[in-house]
């Protein structure tokens, strides 16, 4: 997929700087990505588990996600940074791997059988579709313009289809995330305190497949001071 820009608040491509800016909010990506999984974590606590002091009061599991979300990251900067970053199916898996570890009943892999979406009645594709819609997935976002767009269009596909049996949006995000710092512009990141809107709209979502409501939903979360920075 060619580099691309974004046309909406003009900001100026920078790698450097978008991955620097995202390595600061390391804490405030993983606390907000565990808290919509329904874990309670605070930053301070994050923070401190990041640090690799043990937080009491928290399930050994809940905090191995946590760590989990980190690991993620930093693996998704290096790849950045190294210029190694694709969006591939082994890429994605290799990444899902270190995302998923002891939470999903598969990690590492496309998932092995059917699986349901709590609150809708939608049915993602089965399992030996997945392969030749994530190369349609690809196919369809390199057709797409601007680079949020196209971001955005790749995370929530992810969800829809279901490509891994558990931690799909959160795979999604790290997929749009890294799409976006690798073509010089900041990460989205999703507000544990946005959830219940995020939850509704996610809904109708994989009911229709229409992705405008969650676009302008996810542009929304998009920090002000990060985008003046990136303007500089």
């Amino acid at each position: 997929m060619r580099m691309m820009k974004e046309t909406r608040w003009n900001m100026k491509p920078n790698k450097a700087k978008a991955v620097m800016l995202a390595k600061r909010q390391l804490a405030e990506f993983v606390c907000d990505a565990v808290n919509l999984e329904g874990i309670n974590f605070t930053l301070p606590e994050i923070q401190t588990l990041l640090d690799g002091i043990t937080v009491g009061g928290h399930k050994v599991t809940d905090q191995q996600i946590a760590l989990n979300q980190a690991d993620t990251w930093r693996t998704l900067f290096e790849l950045i940074e190294k210029n190694q970053f694709e969006i591939t199916i082994e890429k994605v898996c290799t990444l899902h791997l270190i995302a998923a570890k002891d939470e999903a009943s598969e990690w590492g892999k496309f998932r092995s059988g059917g699986v349901t979406i709590a609150g809708t009645d939608y049915m993602p594709p089965q399992t030996d579709l997945l392969p030749g819609l994530f190369g349609r997935m690809i196919d369809e976002a390199s057709g797409i313009s601007d680079i949020y767009d196209r971001a955005i269009h790749l995370f929530l596909t992810m969800a829809r289809y279901q490509f891994f049996y558990d931690v799909n949006k959160r795979m999604g995000r790290f997929i749009m995330n890294g799409l976006l710092l690798n073509c010089e512009y900041p990460a989205i990141n999703l507000p544990a305190k946005r959830q219940l809107e995020f939850n509704q709209l996610m809904l109708s979502f994989y009911e229709t497949g229409d992705q405008k409501q969650m676009n302008t939903f996810l542009r929304s979360c998009m920090d002000e001071r990060i985008i003046k920075i990136m303007k500089e």
